[in-house]
């Protein structure tokens, strides 16, 4: 291997080390996080190779994309294809129907689902598949109003829709915390989606599938992972 690809090499495994070590620190911390804790690593920006070094390394085992065609594009067609079997690819954006059927085809998870309508069209080309589909919905956590997700209080009741879905498998929470909130803040908002998980996917039975409550970003990870996250996205400190 090359030095410079060496040098490289070693700079994404330092950055995943770290980041792995802060995680278990604050697991350590929060005394409420029984479940192991995994990183989804977002791939969006990423270049290939970095994702190929971090995949063939063992460090990357789930992955996260916001766009279906970007994400075709990387992990069907092009440079990643020979690797994909090696990941679970999640689907973290903003899913509009006209896109449900490449997502159903494309992703292994769509952790952003926020409405009865969508889980619909997802469920209906899932089925068509002949895919059982893990989804989680989207919360959202913040009033601005260019952000997906549905209200805490909404959660339960889309949940309880989705349940008779037979092509989908609800499994937990995703959000997205508001930008330029302060650590009070972050923590307010972490701790409700707590709640609201807690209620709604109480911790399963040993051989049960894990569900997940995916909060927490490159900037507020570790305070998600203290409040309760055991699927935090990190992509721009994991690839920088």
């Amino acid at each position: 291997m090359p030095t410079a690809e060496l040098t490289r090499k070693s700079a994404l495994l330092s950055n995943f080390q770290n980041i792995t070590g802060r995680i278990a620190a604050a697991r350590g911390r929060s005394g409420i996080n029984p479940s192991p804790v995994e990183l989804l690593a977002v791939t969006k920006y990423a270049a290939d190779a970095d994702v190929k070094i971090l995949i063939e390394a063992g460090a990357i085992k789930i992955a996260g994309e916001n766009k279906v065609q970007d994400a075709r594009a990387k992990w069907v067609n092009g440079g990643l294809a020979p690797l994909r079997s090696r990941v679970k690819l999640h689907f973290i954006g903003h899913l509009q129907t006209n896109k449900a059927k490449a997502a159903a085809e494309t992703f292994d998870w769509i952790d952003s689902i926020d409405s009865l309508k969508i889980a619909a069209e997802v469920n209906r080309h899932a089925a068509a598949l002949g895919k059982e589909l893990p989804v989680m919905i989207q919360l959202k956590l913040t009033s601005s109003a260019s952000q997906s997700g549905v209200t805490p209080d909404e959660a339960g009741e889309l949940l309880a829709q989705l349940k008779p879905l037979k092509s989908l498998q609800p499994r937990g929470y995703m959000g997205i915390a508001p930008e330029g909130a302060s650590p009070a803040e972050l923590k307010a908002v972490f701790s409700e989606a707590r709640k609201i998980f807690d209620r709604d996917f109480p911790v399963a039975a040993s051989d049960s599938p894990a569900n997940y409550l995916s909060l927490g970003m490159s900037g507020d990870y570790e305070l998600a992972v203290e409040a309760g996250s055991n699927l935090p996205r990190i992509g721009n400190s994991l690839f920088a």
